[in-house]
């Protein structure tokens, strides 16, 4: 379910989904801001358009080489990358960060992993395929941690949700239930299609949540593990079972469990007061699934104080009580953490911390402000998602990962060079290329071949631009865009 923060609307947010990130905070100091990110979504979105169209070339058997003369397709588990940008250190002013340094590289890529990582001019194995990024920036692939691959109009014909004034919850749900049937035939194309945006945009790590409701069933999910199937090589994902009609109002208990036996990683649930009238029912209904399966939670929370704020306490109460559940629990939007006094966010923060509790934000831009920050300070592992990307939620989800670090820097005001290298860690799952003594971490020898060529020439340029994604590689493979034989 999407986010909202609409000024209408604000007084009843738990009622509502998230996803209206046009939605306006109604104070003059956002105002340039909120113009600004709707140029910016728009342009995105353009670049969406184009980039997934690289990617559908990849399974499609068309030519290896673009019009630009990338190579759009390596079939090679050992190669050289050469004429890769990687970010050194920090230039300083004094004890102040004014720039970022960064040289040129070449990495050997084997089976999946990154083998060594060589500077420009090293002696290379002649026997070994060479391809170039000339001169681009290797960042690391970003994670879309919070998305609903299962139900999208994407990939179709352009279609804008209906209006939402007046609308509550249950009307929202009874709207679904009538379009599932129809989006059903196609959720594995449609699927598929989102993948390929992602992955052009960067992305080749996901969460998806997946309905799990009487009138699909378990259809939803035989074709969103169908779709990621046919993706496996170059996407990797986790999927939640989410009971988007109620985990109690919709009695979808046994179906849920049979989603669980059928691999499915998290459990979901849904505003256990407003949706399902019985918090303490509803969350240990959904706990007792995740413990009796051995399974991670996920829940979907949007509820404000005081409803949200005690099904928050409860569920920490209940991690804390339960020693298989630490490190098991996302809560994802926590909207009433904004509602809440410095002081108790602290509180939360610090038990979060300890419990390993993670809280998946869409970074919402309506008159609610998240603390982000504070619980970044108090060491609590947080991500973002695109969460819906055209669908009869929101139409304006683009896919677009960095989009999220570039609100992020926005709304909290990382203006300058190491503010903003900072803020791509919640895009990126906290991978970042220098550590906060400009440190290289990122890459190493031995890791994941998961990262993006772009434009930008370094990470705090990447995240005020948002540049375009040249080229996008999963455990080594390319899976977007392209690179030029060397």
């Amino acid at each position: 379910m999407p986010e909202t923060m609409t000024r209408q609307e604000g007084a009843r947010v738990s009622e509502m989904s998230e996803g209206n990130e046009r939605s306006g905070r109604g104070k003059v100091s956002r105002r340039d801001f909120l113009n600004a990110t709707g140029k910016l979504t728009a342009a995105c979105a353009l670049v969406g358009a184009g980039s997934g169209s690289v990617q559908a070339d990849n399974f499609s058997g068309q030519p290896r080489e673009g019009s630009d003369g990338r190579q759009k397709v390596i079939t090679d588990r050992h190669y050289y990358l050469g004429d890769v940008r990687l970010e050194e250190g920090f230039e300083y002013d004094g004890d102040t960060v004014v720039g970022t340094r960064t040289a040129l590289y070449t990495l050997e890529l084997k089976d999946g992993k990154i083998a060594s990582i060589l500077p420009a001019g090293a002696s290379l194995d002649a026997s070994l395929p060479r391809y170039s990024a000339q001169g681009r920036l290797a960042l690391p692939a970003t994670r879309d941690m919070h998305i609903h691959l299962d139900k999208t109009f994407y990939g179709g014909p352009w279609r804008a949700p209906r209006s939402r004034q007046g609308k509550n919850i249950a009307d929202m749900i009874a709207l679904e239930q009538q379009l599932l049937p129809e989006l059903l035939p196609t959720s594995q194309q449609r699927a598929e299609a989102l993948i390929a945006l992602l992955q052009a945009h960067g992305s080749t790590q996901a969460r998806s949540h997946c309905n799990i409701d009487p009138v699909s069933g378990l259809k939803s999910l035989e074709h969103l593990q169908k779709a990621l199937d046919n993706h496996r090589d170059g996407f990797s994902c986790e999927i939640v079972a989410f009971p988007q009609h109620g985990l109690l109002r919709s009695n979808v208990d046994g179906l849920m469990r049979e989603a669980m036996q059928m691999g499915v990683q998290y459990v979901g649930g849904l505003d256990p007061t407003n949706v399902d009238g019985s918090m303490e029912a509803s969350l240990d209904a959904m706990f007792q699934i995740a413990i009796d399966h051995d399974a991670k939670v996920d829940i979907h929370l949007h509820e404000t104080d005081p409803s949200g704020a005690a099904a928050i306490r409860y569920m920490t109460d209940m991690v804390e009580a339960t020693p298989e559940l630490r490190g098991k629990l996302t809560i994802s939007h926590a909207f009433a953490l904004g509602t809440l006094d410095a002081g108790a966010v602290d509180e939360l923060a610090t038990r979060f911390a300890q419990q390993q509790i993670s809280i998946a934000s869409t970074v919402p831009i309506g008159e609610l402000v998240m603390p982000l920050p504070a619980l970044y300070a108090k060491g609590v592992n947080v991500m973002t998602g695109t969460d819906s990307v055209i669908d009869h939620w929101s139409p304006f989800g683009t896919g677009d990962i960095m989009t999220k670090a570039n609100l992020f820097a926005q709304l909290y005001g990382d203006i300058d060079e190491f503010a903003l290298s900072r803020s791509m860690a919640i895009a990126t799952g906290g991978m970042l290329p220098l550590d906060e003594h400009g440190q290289r971490q990122w890459p190493a020898v031995g890791s994941d071949a998961r990262f993006v060529l772009t434009d930008a020439s370094c990470s705090a340029e990447q995240v005020a631009r948002v540049s375009p994604r040249l080229a996008t590689f999963h455990d080594g493979r390319l899976v977007a865009g392209g690179v030029w034989k060397a």
